[in-house]
Order: C-alpha cells, then structure tokens, then sequence
C-alpha cells in the first residue's frame, strides 16, 4: 500500500476545524486518500482520522507534526501522527487456550495485520511448540497463585525490553495489576468471551446459560484498572438456543472471540481507534 501519514485528532468542537486541517495540508501540497470525522452533540468534541499521501508533502514525519503543532494548539487538540509504513512491535499473551493466540499468528504470517511480533509471553508451557513453529520468541513466566507479583515484574520486564507499542491478551486468563495498567493506557487490548457489560469476570458462558440467553457474544476493549470495564473497541454476538449446553456455547463463543479480537487488533494498528473518557469513536 502506498505510504501514508495518519492523522488523528480530538478536540472541542467548534467551526473551522476541517477547514483548517484541509488548508493546512492542501497548502503544502498533500493529497488526502482517505478522511472520516464525527461531532459528537451530547459531549461536544470533535474527531477527526486523515490520511495523506506521504510522497505528495516535502516532510519527514518529525517536520510535519513541528508544522502542525500550532494548529493543534490552537483547537486545544489531543492528537497524534503516524507513518503507515512503520509497523507497531506487538507483545501477545496467552495462558493455556489457543484460539485467539493461532487466529493472531496465522493472520500475522499471512501479512494481514501489519505488525511486528517480537515475542509471547505465557503463563503456561502448553502454546510454546505452536509459537516456536513461527520463529518467534516464547515466554514461560509462572505463576505462584499466592504471590503473583514476581511474574507481573517479569512480564513489565519483558514488554520494555522489547519496546512493545501494544499487548494483547489473547485469553491471558490472570488479572493485570492496577499499577501495570496504568504504564500502558489505551495499549493494552483484550478479549472477553462475553457481550459486556453482561456476564463480567469468570466463566461468562456458564452465566449466560444459566440465564437462559439467545445470544452470545465476544468483547475486544483497553484494559484499565476496573475488571472487563475498559473502553470498548468491538463486539459481535452469535445466536444460541435452549438446547446449547455451556460447552457448546463455549465452542461457538471461540470462533466469535478470535474475530472480533482480530478486527479490533487491526484498527488499533491502523490507528483507528480515538478513546473519549470510556468510550471510543472507531473510523472503521
């Protein structure tokens, strides 16, 4: 694909701002491939994602974003820019399921999602042969049930080590610590094998069989400090009936969990995603 500047942007709104993104990179002579935008009338704030065709600017990334910090400053904008041609470096985590971790890797190997994996990072020993099969780097790193902090350490560890701009829990079955959420707001990505806020916590598809439901669902969303509360990136739902046993429940449940968890990767990585306290406004 053509290389491309991305351009995210959320501000209070107020007219005058595509104009003046439009005016800015048409007067350098940028060419917009692709723009989407939405006001939002109950909070007031204006989003916006642009991409422009890197070769029609004269800068480098570093100069544009120098050109555009006094627009952005005076929209009193939160806002980034990305250069599509550099990958993200993408730290998976997994306990003993396979699912979501094989689904990432085959979409991975096959130049679907366009990231760097530099490693995964298991608490179990059970996924290593698979991963390995990739020629990527696994993990082991115990858990003691009564003093799990030594393997948050190692897991933080390891994710500076190498420099990981994302981490997805791929049915990493332990709760993160409050003080590593706070390290990485809004990169942390998991999946939860329920249509939240219904049925949060453990084992959501025997709560919903126990409820009676006729559907059910997976959530992609930002890990934060509050349990499955995170902002919600994606959702997708399958139909049951009276006669699915939580087993079976579980096994329809896999196959929407890898999806919704995939896509949800993807817009991360696209740079797709705007977070506006605990919600997002996704430009899918």
């Amino acid at each position: 694909m053509e290389r491309r500047y991305r351009l995210v942007l959320a501000c209070p709104d107020r007219v005058g701002i595509v104009a003046m993104v439009s005016n800015f990179i048409s007067s350098h002579g940028g060419s917009i491939s692709d723009a989407n935008q939405h006001s939002d009338p109950t909070t007031g704030w204006f989003f916006m994602r642009v991409e422009i065709g890197a070769v029609t600017l004269p800068f480098s990334l570093d100069e544009l974003r120098e050109a555009f910090t006094p627009i952005a400053q005076s929209f009193n904008m939160t806002w980034n820019m990305a250069d599509s041609s550099e990958p993200k470096r993408v730290i998976l985590m997994a306990s003993k399921e396979s699912h979501c971790l094989a689904d990432l890797l085959y979409r991975y190997s096959s130049k679907e999602l366009f990231c760097e994996i530099p490693c995964v990072i298991s608490n179990h020993d059970d996924l290593r042969s698979m991963v390995e099969w990739h020629d990527i780097p696994y993990h082991h790193v115990p858990v003691d049930k009564d003093n799990k902090q030594p393997h948050f350490d190692k897991v933080q560890s390891l994710i500076e080590e190498y420099e990981a701009d994302a981490i997805v829990l791929a049915r990493y079955m332990q709760i993160l610590p409050p003080a590593l959420c706070d390290i990485y707001p809004f990169r942390i990505i998991n999946i939860h094998h329920s249509f939240l806020p219904s049925f949060a916590g453990a084992k959501p598809y025997h709560q919903a069989h126990e409820r009676g439901v006729k559907l059910i669902g997976a959530t992609c969303h930002y890990v934060t400090q509050d349990l499955d509360a995170g902002p919600i990136i994606d959702q997708d739902v399958t139909r049951i009936s009276h006669r699915d046993l939580p087993e079976e429940m579980v096994r329809l449940g896999r196959d929407v969990e890898k999806t919704v968890l995939s896509r949800g990767l993807r817009w991360h990585l696209e740079d797709r995603v705007l977070v506006h306290g605990n919600k997002t406004v996704v430009f899918n």
